[in-house]
């Protein structure tokens, strides 16, 4: 059975303990071992259920973030940010394109939030004709967003891999994910801003310890969509691999500064000198579509778009030993994953995005105790 209930605003902090580092390369075709996870019809305890709708009706949304009250704030791309609490308030954002998979993506809270009200938003928009990306930075005051400051620009976009993640990092930076735009060569260039992550101040300028002098943190990449750090203040990134005839290849990413990672000029578990390749991959025969990361115990959890599942990467003695697949096929395209502040998962559908049936009640937010995995 599963619950819908009304968002509520209590919040208890679930406790764990996480892995240490990762391993070397491997792919879903050699030492990784795959298992089936849980399902909708996971047992419930007699405290309740585990597995709860939290939201429903939802048209694309793309990120989720917590407000210190216990409201979700919630992107959707089309150009809304959406607040869930007792009731729903929609704030409008201008400028955005929704195109292809462009439009309103990323969304962060400063980390100092509940002093300054700031908001971070990613979109997707249009500049003498061409699609662009962005970062904006508002504040939220009085239930208006007001203050627009634009912190940093010049990100190419097109009707694909726009990337648009964004997340303040434990060292208190933005991190900000990008796509190549389908212009593959982009991703190799250091002066560009597109294929890579990105890593500025809470205002847009450099930090002065970046790589090149510039935003970028790491490079080669095709279309990162989820970022997340595990207990040791490590980054990890979920990347989206080939697309079309050639489809797969998705990785699974650990992240260092100014390293290359690869793309266009090697995928899977190919090697070059100077270049990185993944720490797991989907192989050539699978594809996950992998967005939204998180990490919690000894885990990375992330969601699949194609691959319609929750994903979880165990992490066990340095290596990454098991991927499990929760609810594969259960609840459709799956974008956002995160760790709330009661210590339940929240993870988004994305049927409404024209790649997959709607469902009823689409698009949704489901709560997961992370007690259920195993």
């Amino acid at each position: 059975m599963i619950a819908v209930i009304s968002l509520g605003t209590g919040f208890y902090i679930y406790l764990g303990t996480r892995s240490q580092s990762p391993s070397p390369t491997s792919s879903i075709s050699g030492p990784l071992k795959v298992e089936e996870g849980v399902s909708p019809e996971t047992r419930e305890p007699d405290d309740g259920p585990d597995i709860e709708i939290v939201a429903e009706n939802l048209e694309i949304p793309w990120e989720v973030a917590f407000l210190p009250n216990g409201e979700l704030l919630v992107t959707e791309r089309p150009g809304r940010l959406i607040k869930i609490g007792k009731e729903r308030k929609v704030y409008e954002i201008s400028g955005v394109r929704d195109v292809g998979e462009g439009g309103l993506l990323g969304l962060a809270l400063h980390p100092d939030f509940k002093n300054n009200q700031l908001i971070y938003l990613y979109l997707t928009s249009s500049d003498a004709g061409k699609i662009v990306n962005r970062v904006e930075r508002y504040r939220l005051e009085n239930d208006s967003l007001i203050n627009r400051e634009v912190i940093l620009e010049g990100i190419a976009g097109a009707s694909n891999h726009d990337g648009g993640r964004i997340e303040f990092g434990p060292d208190g930076f933005l991190y900000i994910t990008t796509g190549d735009a389908q212009k593959p060569n982009l991703a190799q260039d250091i002066n560009s801003l597109n294929g890579k992550i990105l890593r500025v101040k809470d205002d847009g300028s450099i930090p002065p310890d970046n790589p090149f002098g510039n935003a970028v943190y790491s490079y080669g990449h095709r279309n990162v969509q989820g970022i997340t750090w595990d207990s040791e203040g490590r980054l990890w990134a979920t990347e989206h691999g080939r697309s079309g005839l050639l489809s797969g290849l998705d990785e699974l990413n650990l992240i260092e500064p100014g390293k290359n990672y690869g793309w266009p000029d090697i995928q899977g578990d190919e090697t070059r000198e100077g270049m990185v390749a993944p720490i797991i991959h989907s192989g050539a025969s699978e594809t996950w579509a992998p967005a939204g990361a998180e990490f919690i115990k000894d885990s990375i959890f992330f969601t699949g778009l194609r691959g319609s599942t929750l994903y979880q990467a165990k992490i066990e003695n340095e290596n990454v030993t098991t991927l499990v697949k929760h609810f594969e096929n259960q609840y459709g395209r799956l974008r956002a994953v995160r760790l709330g502040p009661d210590g339940y998962l929240y993870i988004t559908t994305s049927n409404q995005d024209g790649r997959g049936p709607p469902r009823q009640g689409d698009d949704k937010i489901i709560r997961i105790n992370p007690r259920i995995f195993r």
